[in-house]
C-alpha cells in the first residue's frame, strides 16, 4: 500500500505536448505518466503507460508528433525496443485489447547507457537485446509479467541503476538547451542557442547528433510547431502571424513544413482539430492553404 501511495504521488498530471487533434477519440486509450525517483532524473523524463481496450468498437488512430527523446518501449507479443527519434508526426492504430509500458529519456538521457552516438538509432526501431545484450531479454521479461505500474517502474529503475553511468556535465547541460528551448518562445533559431549558451555552433552540432539524435534546428521546429498546432487547434488564428511567431519568414514556407510533417495543411489540421472537439470550425484567417 505504501509503495503504491508513493507513486501516486509521482504521477505526471500536466498535459501532454505533441498530441495531435486530428484523431478520432484520445480519450478510448487511457494514457497515465510517472516521475522518475529523484536519483534518476537526470537520465528519466517520465515513464508512461497507454492502455486500450477497443474490442467490438472502431480502432482509434493515435498521432503524435515526436519529442527529441529516446524510448525504451515494452509491448506484450511485440517485446522490448529501444525507439529513435521518428523525424515525422508518429502514427498508431489501435485495435482490440493492448497495452505498452515505456521510459522516455531526457534529451542526451540515454546516451550514457550505450556510449554510442543517439543520431545512430535515428528513425529506427531496435531490439532491445541489440543493445542491452541478454541484461536486455531478462529485463524484457520481467517487465512483461508483471501487470502494476510500480512493479514495472521499480524493475526498469533497478535496471538503470545497475547500470549507473559516470557523471557526464554534457547530460545536463544539453537538458537545459532543449527544455529551453521547449519552454521559451523567442529561441527561433540555432543562432539564439549559440548566443545564450556562449557555444560554437559545429561544437553545438556535435553534442546534439552524439546525445539527442538529431539537430539543434530540428528540435527549435518540432517544438515550435508543437505551438503551432496547439493554438490551431485552439481556435481561429492568423495564419500569417502564426508562421512568424514560430520562426517563419513567410506562411509558404511554414505551410509547407506543416503538411510535410503533419500530412494536412495548417487549415485542415484547425478545421479536423476543433471539429473534433466540438467548437466548430469558424472563419479561418489565411491566405494560403
Amino acid at each position: 500500500m505504501q509503495e503504491r501511495d508513493s507513486l501516486m504521488t509521482r504521477r505526471k498530471t500536466a498535459p501532454p505536448r505533441g498530441v495531435l487533434k486530428n484523431a478520432a477519440d484520445p480519450g478510448r486509450a487511457r494514457l497515465t505518466r510517472y516521475y522518475p525517483s529523484p536519483d534518476l532524473e537526470m537520465y528519466v523524463e517520465h515513464y508512461w503507460l497507454v492502455e486500450w481496450d477497443l474490442r467490438g468498437q472502431p480502432s482509434e488512430r493515435v498521432e503524435t508528433l515526436p519529442h527529441p527523446s529516446i524510448h525504451l518501449i515494452f509491448e506484450r507479443n511485440v517485446g522490448g525496443r529501444i525507439g529513435g527519434i521518428a523525424p515525422g508526426k508518429f502514427s498508431r492504430l489501435l485495435e482490440g485489447e493492448g497495452g505498452v509500458f515505456a521510459v522516455k529519456f531526457t534529451p542526451g538521457g540515454f546516451y550514457p547507457f550505450v556510449k554510442i552516438p543517439i543520431s545512430t538509432f535515428a528513425d529506427s526501431i531496435v531490439p532491445i537485446e541489440q543493445v542491452f545484450d541478454n541484461a536486455g531479454e531478462r529485463l524484457e521479461q520481467a517487465i512483461l509479467e508483471v501487470q502494476e505500474d510500480a512493479s514495472r517502474i521499480t524493475i526498469v529503475e533497478n535496471f538503470l541503476r545497475a547500470r549507473r553511468p559516470e557523471p557526464d556535465d554534457n547530460v545536463s547541460r544539453i537538458g537545459k538547451m532543449v527544455y529551453a528551448v521547449a519552454e521559451d518562445r523567442s529561441i527561433l533559431q540555432v543562432e539564439d542557442l549559440v548566443t545564450r549558451y556562449g557555444i560554437a555552433k559545429r561544437t553545438l552540432q556535435r553534442l546534439f547528433a552524439r546525445y539527442v539524435g538529431t539537430t539543434p534546428k530540428w528540435v527549435i521546429q518540432r517544438y515550435r510547431l508543437h505551438e503551432a498546432a496547439e493554438q490551431l487547434a485552439a481556435g481561429p488564428v492568423n495564419q500569417s502571424a502564426l508562421a512568424l511567431s514560430v520562426g517563419y519568414s513567410d506562411q509558404a514556407h511554414f505551410v509547407r513544413d506543416f503538411k510535410a510533417i503533419v500530412g494536412i495543411s495548417p487549415a485542415a489540421y484547425a478545421r479536423e482539430a476543433r471539429a473534433a472537439s466540438g467548437l466548430g470550425t469558424g472563419p479561418e484567417k489565411t491566405t494560403s492553404q
